[in-house]
């Protein structure tokens, strides 16, 4: 194979190759004594185990409706770890999830309801996370309250169960002054750096290097935080998520990468670009724990978290958790939704029998099941949780409506370095275009 100059000879390497495969050759081209490589068993190749054997990934047979054979039982487990860990904690604590999760649904069915109603002049992009309401406050509720957060364009969830101000981001909705970018950014930009929210954030993907950014910066001071970066199926497809993943395995940085897998990115199934089983395959070769869970199971998401909390404070590093979950309505938007009615329906890329039975698996009912079940909460007093729920939450577009319009001035402010001289020269305090 070598010529007069000791040179390799291409091209009978790659004929080489092609006849005994490629493993093989490349270590007998390499000068190998025929021992394998340290850790591989015999010198043969073998593939990642996976977390499941079955996915919704790498079915190029996948039809609208296949999500049905991924429905997870109608009730939470009543025994197992998960189940133990989460009944544990304080009666005080699991009442709060339950506000939590509530409150982020009926915020959401509001302003959704406000939105198709069009009596408000309510407009822009407005992504749902109903249905997905037990990820959000299963792993938050697993956090500490200086932990960080980096969302995603669909994170009034995340921003809820992170102790977010409800009439601040429905002033923020109403494009109010009194809202948390004070009118600036609409749904997709919402931030409270107070508690550790980093933001809402409409680039796909930007959460796993803001997380990382946070959680490396409390390594650095010795403070302990963990960072979690939320990001959806689609964004698994992004050229930024496995960087960030390694570069947190390289470093040991304490950044939760949590998954919330709903089968559907904007309108096509994951089966069509996921080639592996789930998304959390992906990063299996990076030598970090994985958690695959039932996301609409809060016992599961908070058990699984606590488990990469620890891993993470410890100085073990980064971790994945990948939540299987539905979202009720179009990607973003109300397509297909009705005024005081659950769900989307007529969407081409998924059945409406789908979306239904997805339903009778939502979160909060099955977790109220289970509180109820095991004596942790009686009905009333869970009733009584969604009545002040809702109360807050009509309390917060009262605020929005009644909230002062920004002066159409402050639109400069915030875009050039003299913001408030250009802001004097073309308007009045009024907000009228000066002469």
């Amino acid at each position: 194979m070598e010529d007069r100059r000791g040179r390799v000879d291409r091209r009978t390497l790659l004929k080489t190759m092609s006849a005994a495969g490629a493993t093989a050759t490349v270590m007998s081209a390499c000068g190998d004594s025929g021992a394998s490589p340290p850790g591989i068993a015999g010198g043969a190749f073998n593939k990642t185990v996976r977390l499941g054997t079955e996915g919704p990934g790498g079915r190029k047979d996948w039809r609208p409706g296949y999500a049905l054979e991924f429905l997870p039982p109608e009730d939470m487990p009543a025994g197992g770890a998960a189940s133990r860990t989460l009944a544990g904690e304080p009666k005080e604590r699991l009442l709060d999830f339950y506000r939590l999760m509530s409150t982020s649904r009926k915020w959401e069915t509001t302003m959704k309801d406000l939105f198709l109603a069009g009596k408000d002049g309510l407009y822009g992009a407005f992504h749902t996370y109903v249905g997905e309401e037990a990820v959000a406050v299963g792993v938050i509720g697993a956090l500490a309250e200086d932990d960080y957060i980096a969302s995603t364009h669909r994170g009034h969830g995340h921003l809820i169960a992170k102790g977010g101000d409800l009439n601040r981001m429905s002033a923020e909705i109403f494009f109010k002054e009194s809202g948390y970018n004070k009118g600036y950014g609409g749904s997709m930009h919402i931030t409270d750096m107070s508690k550790g929210i980093m933001g809402m954030n409409g680039i796909v993907g930007a959460s796993f290097y803001m997380a990382a950014g946070a959680a490396l910066r409390g390594m650095i001071r010795g403070t302990k935080q963990v960072a979690v970066a939320f990001f959806g199926d689609g964004a698994a497809a992004s050229p930024y998520y496995f960087s960030a993943v390694r570069s947190c395995r390289n470093l040991n940085i304490p950044v939760i990468f949590v998954n919330e897998n709903n089968f559907q990115y904007m309108a096509i199934p994951v089966a069509d670009t996921v080639p592996t089983k789930y998304i959390s395959d992906y990063t299996k070769g990076l030598d970090l724990p994985h958690h695959l869970v039932d996301g609409n199971d809060i016992a599961a998401v908070y058990h699984a978290t606590k488990q990469a909390v620890d891993w993470a404070r410890a100085g073990n590093g980064p971790s994945v958790i990948e939540g299987l979950t539905y979202r009720w309505y179009d990607h973003s938007g109300f397509a297909g939704a009705r005024a005081d009615t659950d769900g989307a329906s007529g969407l081409p890329y998924r059945t409406d029998a789908e979306v239904q039975a997805w339903m009778t698996r939502d979160p909060i009912p099955r977790y109220r099941r289970w509180l109820v079940s095991k004596g942790l909460a009686g009905e009333e007093e869970l009733a009584q949780i969604e009545a002040e729920a809702q109360a807050a939450v009509d309390d917060s577009v009262t605020f929005a409506r009644e909230g002062r319009d920004p002066d159409p001035a402050a639109g400069v402010l915030n875009t050039h370095a003299d913001g408030a001289v250009l802001a004097s020269q073309f308007y009045n305090r009024k907000g009228t275009v000066a002469s």
